[in-house]
């Protein structure tokens, strides 16, 4: 084999070996994302979930109170001690 044939075959030969571990690492690198991107989404439907319970929490408390207590609107409020 020529010079110049062992030349060409060792670098086609390097260049398909880069390709493929350069392949191999970018699979990994962005399985490694995806997963990120599900723990993440996890905790975005758990903080949901909490903010969900507290606003229920907020609302039965609400009824409760406006059971207890008599509650004025806004429009009331502005005629009792409003500019006159």
């Amino acid at each position: 084999m020529s010079r110049a044939s062992k030349l060409t075959l060792a670098g086609t030969s390097i260049a398909a070996a880069g390709t493929i571990v350069f392949v191999h690492f970018a699979q990994k690198w962005e399985k490694a994302g995806m997963h990120a991107g599900v723990i993440r989404d996890m905790e975005q439907q758990r903080v949901k979930k909490e903010r969900q319970a507290d606003f229920e929490m907020q609302k039965q408390l609400e009824e409760e109170y406006r059971k207890v207590q008599k509650v004025h609107d806004g429009e009331e409020a502005e005629g009792l001690g409003g500019k006159g």
